[in-house]
Parts: structure tokens; C-alpha cells; sequence
């Protein structure tokens, strides 16, 4: 029978800890597996396992490529499979900046998912520094969270730990940092339940089902809302956008607002879905693969049961899946501004018809920003 695994993430090691020492605590016979990675970027790491009585093993591992990717297939996995064969519940402790996904995604690889099952993807949050942290605009290399020559953004990290998460949970701080904590997660992961700690599920969490938590395409996204200072927009609309007009809307959109993301239309690429996520004054705009209007019939057998019920929750006689999805969250956010932007950017009926050729000698501002391959 596998062994269950819980991955705990969490940008605050205070916070991780005690999650991790509340599972060791309910589940005898757990162990918990932590490598730190200040060094891995000198191709060192310092994996330490312990149990609930102490520490059972430091190790200092040497890794031909320092990186985070490396040391989770090379020293976590093996690690990982050894432990099997006597701990009840197996309990990986990720460092600082390391998103819980492609550590999920490893476990469910062939060659360890006999052995292993998912059974917890959990973040800790630390209350006092949470509804900071998720504003800054530092890169994690200026915050001392870094692993490595890691570029991203603190604010970008925290965001995804917190929504891909299936659990989250609150430590330190006093009563009024957690209950501005609890308000901030309400609007940045809705559908998430917030816990004293970490739970084990007695099924085995699909990591497909958790990638389409987060996918432009099928996430959940937040409603509207309003508690106290913190806003949360949803834009929804069934026109294309002006590529021009939206990318000299974005700075005001991206720098007024904490958190965005969704999906939206523009009317130079009328065959692609494209996503939007910004956090903290820092935005990606990537290509999320084709509309299923703009495929064969055919093709839709080949597409996830939770992409097509996606669309057809979007579904129009005339346009198919195609739609303006947008939800932005933030402190006393003006709606009428960010709605009269937002429509501002339409087009009207003096411009060019949606992938109308006319649009191919117009300027494209978001070219630069997007790979668009057409496979998707």
C-alpha cells in the first residue's frame, strides 16, 4: 500500500514548522523531510529528516546542477522512497520559495507513485506577515527567501502557494492579524478551506485536478466581494479587446490593484485564450492555448472533461467559449474606475472586426510579451 506523503509550503519557516509539528504529533510513526537550499545555487544542499522525538538524520548532499528541480529528482525522491518502508506518513517540509506544484507533479511520476501517494498539499502562512508580503514588489532575492539566482518576485511565489494549496492555515500574530489574514485569503482563495493545520486524505490527490484549480481555463476564480478596506472586481464582458488600449491600461490596472489574473479576448489573436496574472505591480501575460470555438468538433473529444464543462459555462451561440474574465483584488479599490478602464478597452464599431486581416498591419504591443506557438 503507498505511503501517504504531505507537502507543507509557506514562505515562513515559524509557520511551516508548526504545521509540520502538528502532523508529527497527530500521525505516530511520521517523518519529516527538509532540505535546505541557501547553497543549492553552489550545488550544496542540507537535508535534515526528523520525527516527533527529534532529529533522526542531517545530511549535506552534493548535486552536480544547483537547482530546485535537481534536488528534488536527485536527493527528495530517493529519499523519499527510502523512508517508505517505515514511516506511516511522510511529511516534506519545502523550503521558503518552493511552489508546491512541480513537487506534487514528481510524486506522481511513474517510477515513485506505486510507493507514494499524495495525500496533502498544504500551505502556512505566517498572520503577521501575510497581508505585507503578498504587496511587496521585492524579488525573493532581495528578501533572503531566494534559492539560488531565483528571480521571481516574493509576492508572485506566495500568491501561488496560496492557490494551489488544497488547505491553508494561520500561525502567529495576534487576533487582529489573523482575522486581516482570514479576510485576505477570502478574496485571494475563496474555495480554500483555511484549518488549525494540515489534514491527511484518505484518497489520493490527482495532481491533474490540482493543475485545474489554477489553469486560466478552469480555475475557480473569486467573486465579487468587499471586506472592509479589501475589493475584490470581477470584470466580465463578451467583446474583444484593442490590444493598443489594454496595454496602455495595464500599468494603471497592475499598480492600483494587489492581485489579478483570468482570462481575456483580444481581437488581433482571435483563435487564442490568453492569461492574465499579475501581483504586487508584476504581470505575465502568457498564451493559454486555443479557445474551443476555434476547434474542430472533432478535437473536443481530446479535451478535458473540466475544460469543456469550463466552456460551456462561457458557452454563446455566436462566439463559443470566448469571454473577458478578469477578477482584481486590492485595498478600497475604486469599481467604477476599473470597470470604465476596463470597458474603455473594447473595441467599438468603428474598428476592425475580430481576426480581421486588418489587423496585421496594425502594431502589436503584446507581441514581445507572448510565445504564440499554435499548439497548444
Amino acid at each position: 500500500m503507498p505511503i501517504p506523503v504531505a507537502l507543507i509550503a509557506g514562505l515562513h519557516g515559524n509557520a511551516r514548522t508548526a504545521a509540520v509539528d502538528r502532523l508529527l504529533r497527530r500521525h505516530p510513526g511520521a517523518v519529516a523531510i527538509h532540505h535546505d537550499l541557501r547553497s543549492i545555487g553552489a550545488g550544496r544542499v542540507e537535508r535534515v529528516a526528523r520525527d516527533v522525538s527529534g532529529v533522526l538524520d542531517l545530511a549535506r548532499v552534493r548535486l552536480p546542477h544547483g537547482c530546485v528541480t535537481c534536488a528534488v529528482r536527485e536527493d527528495l525522491l530517493p529519499e523519499l522512497l527510502r523512508r517508505a518502508a517505515t514511516a506511516s506518513l511522510l511529511i516534506v517540509d519545502l523550503w521558503d520559495s518552493v511552489e508546491p506544484r512541480p513537487v506534487a507533479e514528481a510524486l506522481a511520476g511513474q517510477e515513485v507513485s506505486e510507493r507514494l501517494r499524495l495525500a496533502c498539499v498544504h500551505t502556512a502562512l505566517d498572520a503577521e506577515h501575510l497581508p505585507v508580503d503578498i504587496c511587496r514588489g521585492d524579488r525573493l532575492s532581495e528578501t533572503g527567501h531566494a534559492a539560488g539566482r531565483d528571480r521571481r518576485y516574493l509576492a508572485e511565489v506566495l500568491a501561488r502557494q496560496i492557490e494551489y494549496a488544497t488547505s491553508l492555515s494561520l500561525h502567529g500574530g495576534d487576533a487582529e492579524d489573523t482575522e486581516l489574514s482570514a479576510a485576505v485569503l477570502g478574496h485571494l482563495a475563496p474555495h480554500t478551506p483555511i484549518r488549525p493545520g494540515p489534514e491527511i486524505t484518505d484518497a489520493t490527490l490527482l495532481v491533474g485536478e490540482l493543475a485545474e484549480r489554477v489553469a486560466p481555463a478552469t480555475a475557480q476564480l473569486p467573486a465579487d466581494a468587499r471586506t472592509g478596506e479589501i475589493t475584490t472586481v470581477v470584470w466580465r464582458r463578451l467583446r474583444p479587446l484593442h490590444p493598443g488600449r489594454l496595454f496602455d491600461a495595464m500599468d494603471e490596472l497592475v499598480t492600483t490593484t494587489v492581485r489579478s489574473r483570468g482570462r481575456f479576448w483580444l481581437a488581433n489573436r482571435h483563435q487564442r485564450m490568453l492569461a492574465w496574472d499579475a501581483v504586487a505591480g508584476a504581470i505575465s501575460v502568457e498564451d493559454a492555448g486555443p479557445w474551443l470555438a476555434a476547434l474542430p468538433e472533432a478535437a473536443w473529444d481530446l479535451i478535458a472533461p473540466a475544460r469543456r464543462a469550463a466552456a460551456a459555462l462561457d458557452w454563446n451561440p455566436i462566439i463559443g467559449d470566448r469571454v473577458q474574465h478578469l477578477v482584481l483584488t486590492g485595498p478600497d479599490l475604486d469599481r467604477d474606475r476599473i470597470v470604465s478602464l476596463l470597458d474603455s478597452c473594447l473595441i467599438g464599431r468603428h474598428d476592425a472586426l475580430p481576426g480581421a486581416a486588418e489587423w496585421a498591419g496594425l502594431d502589436d504591443p503584446f507581441g514581445p510579451l507572448l510565445d504564440l506557438s499554435e499548439s497548444s
